[in-house]
């Protein structure tokens, strides 16, 4: 009898939080609980930071995110004052399961995977990501090969990696984009899993994540800023059931031979503030300026007065804090000696930052060379989750307080939580009616997961474990 050829179909939601997949709705989304049923699932670890760049990268290339050497969209470029770089698809440096894949002569197409623009040469389709600046500069084609930008658009129209300014206090355009991308791309990916050769497929879909920022505070009973409205309300449970009708639709596609993975990269909580990382070091000494703005200003653009300033701090959904280090940075002033002694002080006096109202938030401090294998690029020299990522981290000044209620940004209603989910289905292993659940996983363990399933050898050098 014939072997049939095995395949893997990984499909990706970006941020989706166990809590609502596992138990809130589970009995709501009647197609992913199906795969639960038939096969394993539990909560996926993140790394540090939990954030999709470099959270995608680091659970396809199963390595942590000081070996991939970017600590999130924004890195340094190096250790000067001013360069800022974005990590992209040329900032990974190492290979991920596609390329690999498509060394061993195995065809492979991925659409929307973060980190995927530019896109590479694979032994199939590469779709750029939400990174992509447009979808249709053909001398910047977002598409591996290019010619897929004509048949995408003959199957679409206009495709959305991403929703414009999704960032917006205009929740109805906010709605009607997100579904308008979904749409999209589900359509497309339901054609090419119909049409086009493959043994690996996967593609990420945005819209959940950026549901999440947009209208978790109508969600979230507990939001601080929680409201009544009778569409917004529901709208992130209908559209987690417009998604499951979706995934119902793509596994009435696909054969017995596909080994189906649903993963997210984080999950997702309500935000309750900022905590404005330089006001803090600036009223506990640590930096310096040359003047205090009078309006709220970006960090970047203040004077610093370097010869006073031993730290300074970004900002984001978590914070990372710098040292200005004699012989590494321009006019560093912290000796190699005092180094320890600085980030031990700098933690404690961290994790001792209390709410308004006096209570402390539970903020926890990562020092990257106590996390991860090694510190490529340049790390910071303290990650921070200010009240274990229910505060996000502010970078501007001129807010004459260490707490803000109002994202820098642009409106947010909610942070990253350090927990995903997996979910996988391999036929050829029958389950217990009900499926099983596993614990201790982590992201990095899907990649090598995924190479087993398809019968190609791990490198040694990825950090996970298949399971």
């Amino acid at each position: 009898m014939m072997k049939h050829k095995k395949k893997v179909l990984v499909i990706g939601l970006d941020c989706a939080p166990p809590e609502l997949i596992f138990e809130q709705w589970r009995e709501e989304l009647p197609n992913i609980r199906r795969v639960m049923d038939r096969g394993v699932w539990g909560r996926l670890e993140s790394c540090v930071p939990a954030i999709t760049v470099p959270a995608w990268s680091s659970m396809m290339a199963s390595k942590d995110p000081g070996t991939l050497g970017f600590y999130g969209f924004r890195n340094r470029g190096d250790y000067s004052y001013q360069k800022q770089v974005l990590a992209n698809a040329l900032s990974v440096k190492t290979e991920r399961v596609w390329d690999i894949l498509s060394r061993a002569g195995k065809k492979v197409i991925t659409i929307g995977v973060p980190q995927t623009y530019p896109p590479r040469p694979v032994n199939g389709i590469q779709v750029g990501c939400f990174l992509s600046p447009s979808t249709s500069n053909r001398e910047r084609p977002y598409t591996y090969p290019a010619s897929a930008m004509d048949e995408i658009t003959g199957i679409v129209g206009d495709y959305l990696v991403d929703v414009p300014n999704f960032r917006t206090d205009d929740k109805a355009y906010l709605l009607r984009q997100v579904y308008t991308m979904t749409e999209k791309r589900f359509k497309l990916v339901k054609r090419w899993l119909l049409e086009k050769d493959w043994d690996f497929f996967m593609f990420v879909e945005m819209g959940t994540d950026r549901i999440h920022h947009g209208l978790w505070r109508f969600h979230d009973l507990t939001h601080r800023d929680y409201q009544v409205h009778p569409v917004y309300n529901n709208s992130i449970r209908e559209y987690y059931r417009y998604i499951d009708e979706e995934i119902g639709q793509i596994l009435e596609l696909i054969d017995n031979d596909t080994t189906v993975f649903i993963v997210s990269d984080h999950g997702a909580k309500k935000m309750d503030g900022g905590i404005c990382i330089n006001e803090w070091l600036i009223r506990e000494g640590y930096l310096t300026l040359q003047s205090y703005p009078e309006t709220r200003t970006a960090i970047d653009t203040c004077e610093i007065d370097w010869s006073k300033t031993r730290v300074w701090g970004d900002g984001g959904y978590y914070a990372r804090v710098f040292l200005n280090r004699e012989g590494r940075e321009p006019q560093g002033i912290v000796k190699s000696g005092e180094v320890a002694a600085l980030c031990a002080e700098l933690k404690a006096g961290l994790e001792a930052i209390v709410d308004p109202d006096g209570v402390n938030i539970g903020t926890r401090v990562f020092q990257p060379q106590e996390i991860y294998q090694r510190c490529n690029g340049v790390p910071p020299d303290l990650i921070v989750y200010f009240g274990d990522l229910y505060w996000r981290s502010v970078g501007s000044v001129g807010y004459n307080s260490i707490y803000t209620f109002e994202n820098d940004i642009g409106p947010d209603d909610c942070n990253h939580a350090q927990y995903g989910i997996v979910i996988k289905h391999d036929p050829d292993k029958l389950e217990e009616p009900g499926g099983r659940e596993l614990t201790g996983l982590q992201l990095m363990d899907i990649a090598p997961t995924i190479l087993q399933q398809l019968q190609v050898s791990v490198p040694a050098d990825m950090q996970g474990k298949g399971f």
